[in-house]
């Protein structure tokens, strides 16, 4: 399976919030920003495994600032790392009034994606990832501390098998 590289599945996504995504505050509701950043994630993550992908995981997503009607949002999504079955990616959304001015960071969260047979609904091995930029390598290797903490507090992994967790806080003893 050849590997690839990030640039290969990146997805970029924009939005104009409109009046039947806000609440009664004028304001987006979180849920529709939490399923645009899913849609544009799994779109990223299936460009990337060449295959269906479903939702495993949404790591801590807070909401910094609230997004009126009428701002657009941009929503950008690449994969982090890739692992047996599944891909780590990273979403972040930032928004700009309509005339593309005031631009902020409003929110990013990790998602994890398990890729699946069409015919089998079984997860099948995708693609490794090649990091190329700086901060595409940096992404990767904190990758692997992410996907033990996501292990951990799901059950599906003992703490003394979290080797990268264990070396992070305790210096490699």
């Amino acid at each position: 399976m050849q590997k690839k590289r990030v640039s290969e599945s990146e997805t970029i996504m924009t939005e104009m919030i409109m009046p039947n995504d806000t609440n009664p505050l004028g304001n987006l509701m979180g849920g529709n920003m939490l399923r645009w950043m899913d849609i544009a994630g799994g779109i990223c993550a299936g460009k990337h495994c060449g295959a269906h992908v479903a939702t495993v995981s949404v790591d801590h997503v807070s909401f910094k600032k609230a997004i009126p009607l009428g701002d657009v949002i941009t929503i950008k999504a690449s994969v982090t790392r890739a692992f047996t079955t599944s891909v780590e990616v990273y979403v972040e959304v930032s928004t700009s009034n309509f005339q593309g001015g005031n631009h902020r960071h409003s929110n990013d969260a990790y998602f994890t994606f398990v890729a699946i047979d069409r015919e089998t609904h079984r997860p099948i091995k995708v693609p490794a990832v090649t990091p190329v930029t700086l901060e595409e390598q940096r992404q990767y290797e904190g990758a692997q501390r992410r996907r033990e903490m996501r292990l951990l507090m799901t059950g599906r992994m003992k703490p003394q098998d979290a080797t990268e967790l264990k070396s992070l806080f305790l210096g490699g003893e």
